[in-house]
Parts: C-alpha cells; sequence; structure tokens
C-alpha cells in the first residue's frame, strides 16, 4: 500500500517540478506574446498568458478566479480519494491519476500566485493554431488518456 503512494509522489512531484520550471524559465526568459520557432510549420514557443481554462473559457468572468482554484482543489482531493480506492494491481489508473494530480496542481500554483496560467507550447498547423499549453496540460491529457485506456483493459478484464 504504502509504494502506491511513493509512486504517485513521485510522479506527481517530478511532474510537478518539470511544469514549474518550464514556465519559470519561459517568464523570466521571453516576453508575452515573445515567439521562438522550432519546427517551421507546426510548433513554436510562444509566451502567453492565459486567465481562463482550456481555449481561454471564462478568462474574462469576473468570478473566474475563485472559481477556477476552487475547481482545481476540488479535483485534487477528488483524485487522491480514487487513487486512495485504487487495487494494487492497477498500476496504470495510478500513474495516470498522479500526472492529472500533478497537472492539476500545477495549474493551481500559477492561479493562486499569479491569477493566471503561463502557457508557451505552441502547435499548428499552416495558420490553424491549437490553444497554447504547458507542460501540467499536456500531464493531464496524457493521465486522462491513459486512465481511459485503463478503463478499457478494466472492462474487458471483468468480461472475462
Amino acid at each position: 500500500m504504502k509504494s502506491r503512494w511513493v509512486i504517485f509522489s513521485v510522479i506527481a512531484v517530478i511532474g510537478l517540478v518539470a511544469d514549474q520550471i518550464t514556465k519559470l524559465y519561459i517568464d523570466r526568459s521571453m516576453q508575452v506574446f515573445q515567439s521562438i520557432p522550432v519546427v517551421d510549420g507546426l510548433f513554436n514557443i510562444t509566451y502567453v498568458r492565459n486567465r481562463g481554462a482550456a481555449f481561454s473559457f471564462l478568462s474574462h468572468a469576473s468570478w473566474r478566479l475563485p472559481f477556477f482554484i476552487a475547481i482545481s482543489v476540488i479535483a485534487a482531493v477528488v483524485i487522491v480519494v480514487a487513487f486512495n480506492r485504487l487495487r494494487n494491481d492497477q498500476q496504470l489508473a495510478q500513474v495516470s491519476l498522479a500526472m492529472i494530480f500533478s497537472g492539476a496542481v500545477g495549474n493551481l500554483i500559477d492561479r493562486v500566485r499569479q491569477g493566471e496560467v503561463i502557457d508557451f507550447l505552441d502547435v499548428y498547423w499552416r495558420t490553424h493554431h491549437w490553444p497554447a499549453f504547458n507542460v501540467a496540460d499536456s500531464l493531464i491529457c496524457v493521465g486522462v488518456a491513459l486512465l481511459a485506456l485503463d478503463m478499457l483493459r478494466e472492462e474487458q478484464r471483468q468480461k472475462r
């Protein structure tokens, strides 16, 4: 049981440190809206600040900050409770929840410290840009995909 929490903690801390270090580096080395091409026609490092959620959702709402902070705290608590209920053999779900937790806390730190989130990964094709994102967002997305995969595998195991 303890080893599960060690794995959770290690993944969460590594993800959180990677997220915060990359955001700190971008904030200290670039100007807002500055863009550095990495793969021409596909990927830039572009420094932006997002006051909202995905796709700048609710970025102009006056109540957005307390709302996003509350949602992040609730999500973190729900993730810890869900993690605690996992069986020892559900390693993929354990890893995925640790990743999602790490991403949620990473963006929560930004919101509490600065009132907004630093984004900088800019993926695009010609003139079509995906909204900029960060390491925390990547951890959440990959964690959710792994959790979905684990749920499909769990469903198949139960059918046998």
